[in-house]
């Protein structure tokens, strides 16, 4: 490709203060560009990219034994109301009505799409199988943002595993967790998988793949001893025994003028330290009112309530609904006697005594409380968010909370979608089970800004050679016709060699092309000029290092092509 037939639009509109520093790069190198919040156009150098990346994940299904298929985008309803996540997918589902009023959606992912293509299988002996495909996902995010990072339109790899038993699904989950590791290498990013929650996609086993990165969303618990490391979503910790007193035999009510919050209470006359402290939420969840007990000085994750209750919609009680239901408000609220409403309490608190919490009527607060005696627990559950510093479950050590992308995800899903499209094969006992399954996404345009999150720097992009729209740039000094026919020259020998190599021969100011072969990330530039080709020579520059040498201009395209070849 030459430069001056390149389309290279205006290297501007990149946001200073983007969040996401791949987003601002993305832009000024003339990779992206914004329709709208969360859709972008993928212009030439940045579909070169997206092209790579894809091509790597393809290769590496490929070679555990995944055939690409190709489904469809829009999906009629009937599919996701079968499977029950018409209504628990939310308002992150693009729904439309087509001209006969029937009811469609946008694929957020193809679980559905491929069981019913599963459902053609027969018989044991047609297993395992790994099916998969890469194709545009929607996802109606409330808050696009960071570029490439959070989108609403995307490309995704999602595959699928099929086996007749859970020791298959053991093995196809082995597959997918070693050709994701192998994936992230090839794209140089540095990963690591945690313990994750499955959220709407269901199914047991899951883990994410992430990376380390300010840019990132998601909060992931490490040990530094051990190989403990779970999503902020998922993960617990060991937190140090509390020993209480064994209190009054029944609670005790005692005013609290004022008092609306933990630090209040704490500094209360008579009052507790957080750690004896009753937090009582009060949640509206799927419509139902419910009460939600964590300790004073802990955090409700509410993924976790999720997780634990299976609903749907979750969110804080308006004040005017808490009232109508506890007859006080916020700061004043408790579960002791409580027997018209669920009550959800976290593990932390199970065996606690002598503990304070509100008393239902403002300005009143109990003491003496224990929580098993005296709160009618519905279910108990592991809600509170871990907080660095505390103990590693595992070893002990003091966890830390690193801020990630995600860059992969997989799960085990077990028999629920086979279950209900009647995706069953016969046994080898001459029974009938049905297909056993797991679930493996990784997000292309995603992966293409993770990779620019960790490898840059001032000048702008550093692409590995694996992903790289050129693996090398040839740059003339002048347009004299000596150095043109020298990069010609050497245009044609890195082709012939196999080299995706850029001639640039543009009218512009040598540092104005060094700029932009830098800005955009090109692995490697050979740089031709009048005093260079008058002693034989070319300079070599390596864009990770910024080491320039001068090499020997009949042996210019063999260095380029030795590079290359070692770092693909």
């Amino acid at each position: 490709m030459r430069w001056s037939k390149l389309f290279t639009p205006t290297l501007r509109d990149a946001p200073n203060d983007a969040v996401a520093p791949s987003h601002r790069l993305l832009i000024r190198g003339g990779f992206i560009r914004q329709l709208h919040a969360g859709h972008y156009s993928m212009l030439p150098l940045g579909w070169k990219v997206h092209q790579k990346v894809a091509q790597i994940v393809r290769e590496e299904i490929e070679a555990i034994g995944g055939q690409e298929f190709l489904l469809p985008t829009m999906h009629p309803a009937e599919i996701w109301q079968k499977s029950g996540r018409w209504d628990t997918m939310g308002e992150i589902m693009f729904r439309l009505d087509d001209r006969r009023g029937n009811a469609n959606a946008l694929g957020i992912t193809h679980e559905e799409i491929f069981t019913t293509v599963a459902a053609e299988l027969s018989s044991y002996k047609q297993l395992p199988q790994i099916w998969y495909h890469i194709q545009t996902k929607f996802r109606d995010e409330a808050r696009p943002k960071s570029g490439l990072l959070r989108v609403r339109e995307f490309h995704m790899k999602d595959s699928y595993s099929f086996d007749v038993d859970e020791a298959g699904l053991d093995a196809s989950f082995d597959l997918h967790d070693a050709a994701y590791r192998r994936i992230f290498a090839r794209l140089e990013i540095p990963s690591f998988g945690v313990q994750a929650s499955s959220g709407a996609m269901g199914g047991n086993d899951s883990v994410e793949f992430m990376t380390p990165s300010d840019a990132g969303e998601d909060d992931v618990i490490r040990c530094p001893q051990c190989d403990y490391s779970a999503n902020i979503e998922k993960g617990t910790s060991a937190i140090t025994p509390v020993v209480d007193e064994a209190g009054p035999e029944t609670p005790e009510r005692f005013d609290t003028p004022g008092v609306r919050t933990i630090k209040a209470l704490e500094e209360f006359p008579g009052g507790a330290a957080a750690d004896r402290q009753l937090k009582t939420l009060v949640m509206m969840m799927d419509g139902l009112l419910t009460l939600v007990l964590v300790r004073g000085d802990h955090q409700l994750n509410t993924q976790k309530l999720a997780d634990v209750t299976g609903a749907i919609e979750i969110r804080p009680a308006e004040v005017k609904e808490t009232f109508a239901a506890m007859g006080a408000h916020p700061g004043s609220l408790g579960a002791v006697a409580v027997t018209d409403h669920p009550i959800i309490v976290d593990e932390a608190l199970r065996g606690r005594t002598n503990m304070t919490t509100g008393a239902n009527t403002d300005d009143v607060h109990y003491r003496g409380v224990s929580v098993e005696r005296d709160i009618n627990a519905s279910q108990w559950a592991d809600l509170r968010e871990v907080q660095a510093g505390e103990a590693c479950v595992n070893c002990g050590a003091p966890l830390e909370i690193v801020r990630c992308i995600e860059i992969g995800h997989i799960f085990k899903l077990g028999t629920k979608y086979a279950e209900v499209f009647g995706a069953r094969v016969s046994t080898p006992e001459g029974g009938e089970t049905p297909i056993v399954m797991g679930s493996y996404g990784i997000g292309i345009g995603r992966n293409m800004a993770a990779v620019v999150e960790a490898h840059h720097d001032d000048k702008g992009i550093i692409w590995p050679v694996s992903v790289a729209p050129f693996e090398a740039v040839i740059t003339l000094m002048r347009l004299d016709k000596e150095t043109i026919a020298a990069g010609e020259k050497l245009y044609a020998e890195l082709k012939a060699a196999g080299v995706d190599v850029l001639l640039d021969d543009r009218d512009a100011r040598a540092g104005v092309k060094f700029a932009d072969a830098e800005l955009i990330g090109i692995p490697y530039r050979l740089t031709l000029g009048p005093r260079g080709l008058a002693e034989g020579n070319a300079e070599f520059t390596v864009r990770s290092s910024s080491e320039t040498t001068n090499v020997d201009l009949a042996s210019a395209a063999a260095t380029v092509w030795e590079a290359v070849s070692a770092a693909r």
